[in-house]
């Protein structure tokens, strides 16, 4: 028999001793209401008399009182045994009344008028769909291998973290992030990256979201400018907009970030937003030339350089490239990286290698927004970098994802190879499929999406004019497996095949 879960405590029920309505009446107003209103739902256990009236520092009898009222309507029953539930079923006229009482809603449940940076942010969400993928179904880029990941291996370092030293691990830590930690990645991006830091100079954090948006918050003001790659990665884009700065658009081409050729005046600009290795989402990488651009503007105009590093781990052709940071000799660029895409997205550690004299406002600031990462996680990671294991893992998921992007090419080509221009890339665990014809990107997302298939369309990333944004979809292969992309390929082919048939009907030529 399925043991039933506990009823939840009622003491946030506000009663009024001194109104003329009896207690009682008043715990059976305020049930009934949270039952037409849906906040307890059909079949929903209600905690025992005993209980409730405890938690509502009130006589049992009020609460029978209000429970025998309620029964005796229709809105709970009793069961011999097992307590007190909602009704499963409600009559006519309770679904009117549940009808009438959603749309009677006490003003002061309305929500009520956002502030402007609130507005700013509501308008802006991360993704570029209000259909979340759900499960991890083609092709959902930014996400890794995550049946490859070594599940067992990690259990027994967090197993054996608990076991050490559990008392340390529940109390509060530093907000700039655990020691052994920060000490670790420093051993790590100075070989691997070419960062150049020292751990004091590293901030944990809850990913490059938040890293985004506290520096953001630190160093720059409402209303200042921004540059920006044409096109880009949405979520930094939302937490930009959200710190209620104006973004510069900086044209992208197969060298990467072209300083030379903003939108606007560059000179105004307090800070550029950068992908240099693997550029997102179209995948280029920053040539040697136009990072020392870049790097002689920040110079030039006192500017700082915020370069996101988010899976470079992963370059197939050659050994990563050398972060934009270790040719910095002002201490003009941040470099933010994050685990999300090299181990797993739940994880939540991202990380800030700021210069020196900007570390304690990053930590002070860091604190008061969130204090900390969870201690156990970031003690569990310094011991998968300390132990060697994710040196390992990155090597081995460079060749898997090497392989799945050859598979999901093949199947493009094979498919699709009249109506999209693709090519392998670097790095990364997502390409960029162009659309050979004149079709909408989103109409082909929306199509595929209908068949179970998540393609983002390019023309989303874009900020200018869309009438001047590339038509494509952006591909993620990473989580999937040969087999899964080849069946998603098809489903892709089908879709596209839809769209360009409505686009040549009678009824959608253009005049």
């Amino acid at each position: 028999m399925v043991k039933q879960a506990p009823a939840a405590p009622f003491a946030s029920i506000p009663l009024d001793e001194t109104s003329p309505v009896p207690l009682y009446y008043q715990v059976y107003q305020r049930l009934r209401a949270a039952i037409l209103l849906g906040q307890l739902a059909p079949g929903a256990r209600l905690p025992s008399t005993r209980q409730m009236a405890a938690d509502l520092g009130v006589s049992r009898n009020t609460l029978m009182s209000a429970f025998d009222q309620l029964i005796a309507e229709g809105y709970v029953e009793g069961r011999v045994g097992a307590g007190s539930f909602v009704s499963p079923t409600l009559p006519e006229e309770l679904l009117e009344a549940r009808l009438k009482a959603k749309r009677e809603v006490p003003a002061q449940l309305v929500p009520r008028s956002l502030s402007r940076r609130g507005q700013v942010l509501a308008g802006n969400p991360i993704t570029l769909s209000d259909r979340p993928p759900g499960n991890v179904r083609p092709f959902v880029p930014g996400i890794p291998a995550l049946k490859e990941f070594p599940m067992d291996l990690w259990s027994r370092l967090v197993a054996r973290r608990w076991r050490d030293e559990s008392r340390g691990l529940l109390n509060y830590g530093p907000a700039a992030g655990q020691r052994p930690l920060r000490e670790a990645l420093a051993a790590y991006l100075g070989p691997a990256r070419g960062v150049v830091c020292e751990a004091d100079q590293i901030v944990i954090v809850s990913g490059t979201q938040q890293a985004v948006d506290l520096v953001a918050r630190v160093l720059l003001d409402p209303g200042d400018s921004v540059l920006i790659e044409e096109y880009i990665y949405t979520a930094a884009r939302s937490a930009l907009v959200g710190a209620g700065l104006r973004l510069i658009p900086v044209k992208v081409d197969e060298a990467g970030f072209d300083i030379a050729n903003p939108s606007a005046d560059a000179t105004a600009a307090r800070l550029a937003y950068v992908t240099p290795s693997h550029q997102y989402p179209l995948g280029v990488t920053m040539s040697l030339a136009r990072r020392l651009a870049l790097l002689d503007w920040s110079n030039r105009n006192g500017a700082w350089i915020l370069e996101d590093d988010y899976d470079s781990e992963y370059r197939y052709a050659t050994r990563p490239l050398a972060a934009l940071q270790g040719l910095d000799k002002a201490g003009r660029v941040i470099y933010v990286g994050t685990f999300s895409k090299v181990l797993f997205p739940s994880l939540r550690i991202g990380y800030i290698v700021a210069p020196p004299d900007l570390v304690k406002a990053f930590s002070i600031a860091r604190g008061s927004l969130s204090w900390c990462t969870p201690n156990i996680d970031q003690a569990v990671l310094a011991d998968f970098i300390n132990e060697g294991h994710f040196t390992r893992h990155i090597r081995r998921m460079r060749s898997l994802y090497a392989e799945r992007q050859e598979a999901l090419i093949e199947a493009l080509k094979r498919e699709l190879g009249d109506l999209f221009k693709v090519r392998r890339t670097d790095a990364g665990i997502h390409i960029k499929a162009l659309l050979l014809e004149d079709l909408d990107d989103r109409a082909i997302a929306d199509e595929a999406y209908g068949l179970g298939i998540f393609a983002q369309a390019l023309s989303r990333f874009y900020e200018g004019n869309p009438a001047l944004a590339q038509r494509g979809l952006v591909l993620g292969y990473g989580a999937y497996n040969p087999r899964e992309l080849k069946e998603g390929v098809i489903k892709l082919a089908k879709a596209l095949h839809t769209v360009r048939r409505q686009s040549r009907s009678p009824a959608n030529r253009r005049s």
